[in-house]
Parts: structure tokens; sequence; C-alpha cells
């Protein structure tokens, strides 16, 4: 049992807001990465001073071994690719930089490893989820974000020119929420992390609270106009409502939120054009399918001819912009997004492939697969405290969807965030 004002109990003591922190600043990525350094440092101090003192360790060794397993999982893949990358320079440099993510999971699980530290960090993500999701329904009623107007305030008081350029502002063809129009990822950000507002919800309210905070967020998401967050945030509402309501009074709650997204999207030109495009991929040819998937079909062609010339190790993490253009099956036509090559598979198992080969798919099942053993074989009260982590990070992985950039700086912090925190809760050890 941990003494309060002991070292590790002093040590612990921060975590939950480095962690809550490192969220609340993805708006701001370069200072969101500069609290996931500092953090990572200081976890890393805090371990090694604890340990060689033999005091009480932050950290229950089931929870040390699986968030460790999480990340070489991750890292791994990077490490093996860097070996004949198309980019060896920036392939080395990139694996090196990713040490970081180590102890910035072990912070994180630090951070739910006590019961009160746990209710402090995902009641606070729930928070930040909430605050902006409000944020983003009144940029959806008065055509701006407060959040993001006072962060480019902010932004142009310190160096006289703001978050956004002019270019980035008049192209935007979604609601951008408090990321901003030149980070257009809030849909897929706010779909990640509804599960955590919508337990919380379901838990403070019931029902209604998880109604409400379910049609507000579906509001918004629909706004957003990314396919993808529509997706994952579908798997999020049947999970969670499956578990609240059971399977009929799901299917209608469903049906009824379909009417009302269909509503929604007929009033927005931006939603409109993106069903539009997606029909598309009815009329049968190959361009129409490219076309409905925003030049995705072009990308995973791309993609497969670097998984067959580089099967063992892919070519290199993060170099899927650098083998694109050697790739290409098109290389006369415009692209469909615009200038430039593609930045990444657009595919989790694609990008994996690409990028890492079949060594880093081996690698990315071998962690999952141990991180499915630990939820099988915990007892139902880890289940619980950890299902809104779990539920979090298993749509955000779903391999039958379309996804952000896996070995990018904020997709990967993102992703391993929710990886120590399912395995955190889970294997916490409850002591007070």
């Amino acid at each position: 049992m941990r003494v309060p004002g002991s070292p590790a109990s002093r040590a612990g003591r921060w975590a939950p807001w480095w962690v809550l922190a490192f969220v609340a600043l993805w708006p701001l990525p370069g200072i969101a990465e500069g609290v996931l350094v500092l953090g990572a440092l200081y976890a890393a101090v805090r371990m090694v001073q604890l340990r060689m003192q033999g005091k009480q360790h932050l950290l229950s060794s089931p929870a040390w071994a699986l968030t460790s397993i999480l990340f070489l999982g991750y890292w791994l893949p990077q490490a093996f690719s860097a070996f004949d990358a198309i980019d060896p320079a920036t392939a080395w440099r990139k694996t090196a930089a990713g040490l970081r993510y180590l102890p910035f999971m072990w912070l994180v699980a630090i951070a739910v490893a006590t019961p009160q530290r746990r209710s402090l960090t995902l009641g606070g993500i729930a928070v930040i989820a909430a605050l902006w999701t409000l944020d983003a329904l009144a940029q959806a009623t008065f055509g701006n974000s407060a959040l993001f107007w006072s962060l480019d305030q902010l932004k142009v008081l310190v160096s006289g020119h703001g978050l956004c350029n002019a270019a980035e502002v008049a192209a935007v063809d979604r609601l951008s929420g408090v990321l901003g129009p030149c980070n257009l990822k809030f849909g897929q950000v706010l779909a990640s992390l509804s599960p955590f507002l919508l337990f919380a919800a379901a838990r403070r309210a019931g029902l209604w609270g998880w109604g409400l905070a379910t049609a507000a967020v579906g509001v918004v998401l629909v706004l957003a106009g990314s396919r993808a967050a529509w997706l994952t945030y579908a798997l999020v509402v049947a999970y969670s409502g499956w578990r609240l309501l059971g399977a009929r009074a799901l299917i209608g709650c469903l049906a009824l939120g379909l009417v009302a997204a269909v509503a929604i999207g007929l009033g927005s030109h931006q939603v409109r054009e993106r069903v539009a495009r997606t029909a598309m991929a009815w009329e049968g040819d190959g361009d129409g399918v490219n076309q409905a998937l925003s030049g995705r079909a072009q990308i995973w062609a791309a993609a497969a001819c670097m998984i067959a010339g580089h099967p063992v190790n892919g070519v290199g993490a993060r170099g899927f912009r650098d083998a694109y253009p050697g790739c290409n099956p098109a290389p006369q036509a415009q692209e469909v997004w615009g200038e430039g090559p593609a930045l990444h598979a657009h595919q989790i198992v694609l990008e994996i492939l690409a990028e890492t080969g079949v060594l880093g798919l081996l690698l990315w099942l071998a962690a999952a697969a141990q991180a499915w053993r630990a939820w099988r074989f915990a007892p139902l009260p880890a289940r619980e405290r950890a299902r809104p982590a779990m539920l979090a990070l298993a749509v955000t992985v779903f391999p039958l969807n379309t996804h952000l950039a896996f070995y990018s700086t904020f997709w990967g912090g993102l992703t391993l965030l929710l990886a120590a925190l399912y395995a955190g809760s889970l294997l916490a050890k409850d002591e007070s």
C-alpha cells in the first residue's frame, strides 16, 4: 500500500497533469511535443531513481511489461526498416527519436495506475473532449471556433503571425474545430477520444447523458466531414450503446441517428459534396472508385508496388513519400489531392507493410496478441476500468478503415497514448 507523501506517491502525483497537458495542447503540435519530451524525461529519471533507491514501484510489473511490449511492437518495425530505407539518414534519426515514446508511455500508465489518478486522467480527457465538442458546435453556429481563435490571437501576439496562413483558411472545406483550418484532423481526433466522453456521460447521467453526448459528438463529426471519423464513431456508438441499451433499442437509436445525420448533411454543402464523391464508386470504373476514395485507390496501388519491391522490412518508416514517385501507377495524371506525392498509405495494414514490411506487420500483430491476451485473462473489474481506453485504441487501429499516418509524430503520439492508457488501466493495482 502506497504511503501518502512517499517518493512513489509524490512522483506519480504529477503524471495525470502531464498527460492532460499533452492532450489539451494538441492544437499546438510543437508545444505538445515539448510536453511529451519533458514528461518522458521526467518519467525516466524518476523511475530510475526510485528503482536504485529500492523504493516502491510506480507501476505494477504486468503494467510495465505490457506497456513496454506495446512500445516495442510499434518501435522495432521502425528500427528494422531503417537498415535499407529509401532515406537511411532520416529513418535512423526518426528511429532514435522514437525512443522517447517508451518513458512517455510509462508516464501515461503511471497516470492511471491508481483509482485517484485514473479518475483524474480519464475524467480530464472526457472534459477536454466535451469542451472541444461544445466549441465545434459554436463554430457550426457562429462560424468561428472560440478556442482556436484564442490560440491564434496568442500566436499573433507572440510571433506577429497566426497559426494558419490565408490560403489554408480559404481552402478549408469542413468544420475544423480547435485544431484549426491548417490541421484538418479534428474529426479523427474527436472520434478517437469519444469513448472517454460517452462512458463518462453514461456513468454520471445514465442513458440521457449518453444520448446527449452521443448526439452532440455525432453532429460535430458529420459537419467535420471525415468519412474515416464517421466509421470510427459508428463503432464507438455501437459498442457503448449495445452495452447500455441492448441490441433492439440500439438499432432504433442508430436508425434515428442516421436520419438525423442525413438531415444535417443535406443542409451542409461540404457534407453533400463528400456524399456525392462517395457515390462515384458506383460508376463502376477505376477512376470513379479513385475519386470516391479521394485518390486512395491510386495510393494503395503504389503501396502494393512498395510491398512487392521491399517485402521483408519495407521502404522505411515515413519513407512512403520518397518511394511514391517510383511506384505511382499514373504519373502523368493530376493527383486527386493536389500537388506533391502521397505522404502515407492512408490505411494501417498497407502503411505497416509498405514502410516496415512483413517483419513489421508480424511485430505489430505480436503486440496486439499480447494486448488481447491481457484483456482475455483480466478479471471483470479490470476490464470495466479499462473499457474506455480499450475501445478508443481498438477503433483507432480498426483495420477496415482509412487512417492517418501511424508513424507520424502527431498520430503516432496519440495512438501510443491510447495504448498506454489501456495497459495502465487494465493492469493497475488498485491500491490507494
